[in-house]
């Protein structure tokens, strides 16, 4: 096994944290923040195409959203400034944690990042004052596909540990449907 990674469960088949090797000195540090070998070794067997980035201040909150089939999305994130509150949201019909949630806080400070798969619904609210949020996917945008579920559906119940009135979402966020009233077609399997 990679001893260069350290692979946390969140007791949602797929979903899982990547705690890097972080080597530092008085000069500063180094860690390999992919490496297709290693990660295929720890059984995350995917292929980037893409890699994106986005700049944002405290209280902005992107998501939740997703790419239907065949345009799904798995993504693979972390920040590389700042800190956020990373949320992903099972929407894979038939599985045994679907509708379930699981959220980590990503930060400059602790290197972690998250493999969210595909079937899931994706969102951040940032904690800091700004913070620079880097993701891979391993399919490309596609903007017809593009679907979302509503950050505050009660559904779900994600506590954003952020107070409301600081939230700041964009006008499409805010029109978004629950899960309940999403259309979608993941299937576990």
């Amino acid at each position: 096994m990679a001893e260069h990674q350290l692979i946390e469960q969140t007791g949602i088949e797929g979903l899982v944290v990547i705690n890097p090797k972080v080597w530092g000195d008085h000069r500063g540090y180094f860690y390999e923040s992919y490496n297709e070998r290693i990660f295929k070794e720890l059984g995350l067997n995917y292929h980037f195409v893409q890699d994106n980035q986005a700049r944002s201040g405290y209280g902005v909150l992107r998501g939740l959203h997703f790419q239907r089939n065949p345009w799904s999305q798995a993504k693979m994130v972390r920040v590389l400034e700042g800190a956020v509150l990373d949320v992903a949201v099972d929407l894979r019909l038939g599985s045994p944690t679907y509708g379930k949630w699981h959220s980590e806080i990503l930060s400059f400070e602790n290197k972690k990042q998250m493999m969210v798969p595909r079937g899931f619904a994706h969102g951040y609210v940032v904690l800091t004052e700004t913070a620079e949020f880097f993701y891979k996917t391993d399919n490309f945008y596609a903007k017809e596909f593009e679907s979302g579920i509503l950050y505050n559906d009660p559904n779900l119940n994600i506590d954003w540990k952020i107070p409301e009135k600081d939230i700041k979402l964009s006008e499409k966020d805010k029109l978004l449907p629950t899960i309940r009233q999403v259309e979608h077609n993941f299937v576990y399997a």
